[in-house]
Protein backbone atom coordinates (compact mmCIF):
# COMPACT_ATOMS: atom_id res chain seq x y z
CA UNK A 1 0.00 0.00 0.00
CA UNK A 2 1.44 3.24 -0.82
CA UNK A 3 1.67 6.33 1.12
CA UNK A 4 -0.34 9.33 1.06
CA UNK A 5 2.30 11.55 -0.01
CA UNK A 6 3.39 9.14 -2.59
CA UNK A 7 -0.41 9.30 -4.07
CA UNK A 8 -0.82 13.16 -3.81
CA UNK A 9 2.45 13.28 -5.94
CA UNK A 10 1.08 10.87 -8.56
CA UNK A 11 -2.01 13.12 -8.97
CA UNK A 12 -0.08 16.17 -8.85
CA UNK A 13 2.06 14.47 -12.01
CA UNK A 14 -0.70 13.33 -14.45
CA UNK A 15 -2.93 16.48 -13.59
CA UNK A 16 -2.88 19.11 -16.10
CA UNK A 17 -3.98 20.25 -19.18
CA UNK A 18 -3.48 16.52 -21.17
CA UNK A 19 -5.26 15.08 -19.39
CA UNK A 20 -8.08 17.24 -18.80
CA UNK A 21 -8.07 18.46 -22.65
CA UNK A 22 -6.55 15.78 -24.55
CA UNK A 23 -3.52 16.03 -26.84
CA UNK A 24 -2.59 18.18 -29.54
CA UNK A 25 -4.67 18.23 -32.01
CA UNK A 26 -3.93 18.41 -36.35
CA UNK A 27 -7.10 20.01 -38.41
CA UNK A 28 -5.97 20.18 -42.34
CA UNK A 29 -2.35 20.94 -41.83
CA UNK A 30 -3.05 23.41 -38.56
CA UNK A 31 -2.12 22.34 -35.00
CA UNK A 32 -4.05 23.22 -32.39
CA UNK A 33 -2.41 23.03 -28.81
CA UNK A 34 -5.00 23.46 -25.68
CA UNK A 35 -4.06 25.83 -23.20
CA UNK A 36 -5.52 25.39 -19.91
CA UNK A 37 -5.26 27.19 -16.22
CA UNK A 38 -5.61 23.91 -13.96
CA UNK A 39 -5.76 24.18 -9.95
CA UNK A 40 -6.39 21.51 -7.68
CA UNK A 41 -6.03 21.23 -3.75
CA UNK A 42 -6.46 18.96 -1.09
CA UNK A 43 -7.18 18.52 2.68
CA UNK A 44 -7.34 16.57 5.63
CA UNK A 45 -7.75 16.68 8.97
CA UNK A 46 -8.27 14.41 12.58
CA UNK A 47 -9.21 15.10 15.77
CA UNK A 48 -9.74 13.54 19.48
CA UNK A 49 -11.85 14.29 21.87
CA UNK A 50 -13.00 12.92 24.95
CA UNK A 51 -16.58 14.14 25.50
CA UNK A 52 -17.32 13.61 21.36
CA UNK A 53 -15.01 10.51 20.45
CA UNK A 54 -12.39 10.85 17.69
CA UNK A 55 -12.89 11.75 14.10
CA UNK A 56 -11.33 12.20 10.91
CA UNK A 57 -11.49 13.65 7.37
CA UNK A 58 -9.67 14.24 3.84
CA UNK A 59 -11.37 15.53 0.80
CA UNK A 60 -9.36 16.75 -2.44
CA UNK A 61 -10.73 18.57 -5.77
CA UNK A 62 -9.74 20.64 -8.60
CA UNK A 63 -10.67 22.34 -11.67
CA UNK A 64 -9.65 23.18 -14.77
CA UNK A 65 -10.57 26.34 -17.27
CA UNK A 66 -9.65 26.23 -20.87
CA UNK A 67 -8.29 29.57 -21.62
CA UNK A 68 -6.78 29.19 -25.08
CA UNK A 69 -4.95 27.26 -27.79
CA UNK A 70 -1.51 28.19 -29.64
CA UNK A 71 -2.38 27.46 -33.24
CA UNK A 72 0.75 26.26 -35.14
CA UNK A 73 0.33 26.67 -39.28
CA UNK A 74 3.35 26.97 -40.82
CA UNK A 75 6.34 28.23 -39.05
CA UNK A 76 3.97 30.90 -37.45
CA UNK A 77 2.61 30.10 -34.02
CA UNK A 78 -0.17 32.58 -32.64
CA UNK A 79 -2.27 31.95 -29.36
CA UNK A 80 -5.91 32.69 -29.82
CA UNK A 81 -7.25 33.08 -26.53
CA UNK A 82 -10.56 31.95 -25.40
CA UNK A 83 -12.33 35.02 -24.23
CA UNK A 84 -15.31 33.93 -22.34
CA UNK A 85 -12.84 31.70 -20.16
CA UNK A 86 -10.42 34.95 -19.88
CA UNK A 87 -13.14 37.41 -18.55
CA UNK A 88 -14.17 34.93 -15.90
CA UNK A 89 -11.04 34.82 -14.87
CA UNK A 90 -10.53 38.26 -15.17
CA UNK A 91 -12.93 40.29 -13.94
CA UNK A 92 -12.93 38.65 -9.98
CA UNK A 93 -9.11 39.37 -10.19
CA UNK A 94 -9.50 43.30 -11.39
CA UNK A 95 -12.70 43.56 -9.02
CA UNK A 96 -10.07 42.30 -5.60
CA UNK A 97 -7.57 44.65 -7.05
CA UNK A 98 -9.18 47.34 -7.27
CA UNK A 99 -11.01 47.06 -3.92
CA UNK A 100 -7.19 46.53 -2.31
CA UNK A 101 -6.18 50.09 -4.46
CA UNK A 102 -8.72 51.65 -2.60
CA UNK A 103 -8.03 50.45 0.91
CA UNK A 104 -4.75 51.36 -0.07
CA UNK A 105 -5.31 55.22 -1.10
CA UNK A 106 -7.86 55.05 1.77
CA UNK A 107 -4.93 55.23 4.26
CA UNK A 108 -2.38 56.92 2.95
CA UNK A 109 -5.11 59.63 3.21
CA UNK A 110 -5.55 59.12 6.92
Amino acid sequence: MTSLPEKLADISRTAGVRSAYGDPVQVDGVTLIPVALVYYGFGGGEGDSAATGSGSGGGGGGASLPIGAYVKSGTTVRFEPNVISLLAVGIPFLWVAGKAVSRVVRALKR
